[in-house]
């Protein structure tokens, strides 16, 4: 096997471990926070402003950080298979859903705070559509027999 070949090979899968990566942390993340952490809180008893101020103070970090992640996952994705997959392939529109939602929670979060239902709204997208990318297979997946 020839030296670029070897390198073609390792940089692969360099891109299908930080393609896994990046989706197990923003995905679990998001699913973490609003189904395991924010209802444990309020099982405990914790006071509901105060939970409330907890989803308020995470919730944006955590899109923040899928918005990172998706875009490392858009970048692979760009690089395995080509530019074109962003729009064509099923994995790179749900990528393009995750970053657009992801600014606009960023965006109307800064400029009204108060809809609550938009920020819900938004973030379980974001998170439906990270449950439909976990089950599509990586970039490297789709081309083995």
């Amino acid at each position: 096997m020839s030296k670029s070949a070897i390198y073609k090979r390792q940089i692969s899968r360099a891109g299908a471990i930080s393609w896994q990566l990046a989706q197990t942390f923003w995905v679990g993340g998001l699913w973490l926070l609003r189904f395991v952490m924010l209802p444990a809180l309020e099982k405990i008893g914790l006071a509901p402003l105060l939970v409330e101020d907890v989803a308020d103070g995470l919730s944006p970090l955590m899109v923040g950080f899928a918005l990172f992640c998706a875009g490392l996952q858009a970048l692979v994705l760009a690089q395995a298979e080509g530019l074109g997959s962003l729009w064509r392939d099923l994995r790179g529109q749900l990528l393009l859903t995750v970053l657009t939602m992801g600014f606009l929670f960023l965006v109307v979060r800064a400029w009204l705070p108060d809809a609550q239902r938009w920020l819900t709204f938004n973030y379980l997208v974001l998170a439906f559509c990270g449950v439909l990318l976990v089950l599509q297979p990586g970039p490297d997946e789709s081309r083995r027999p």
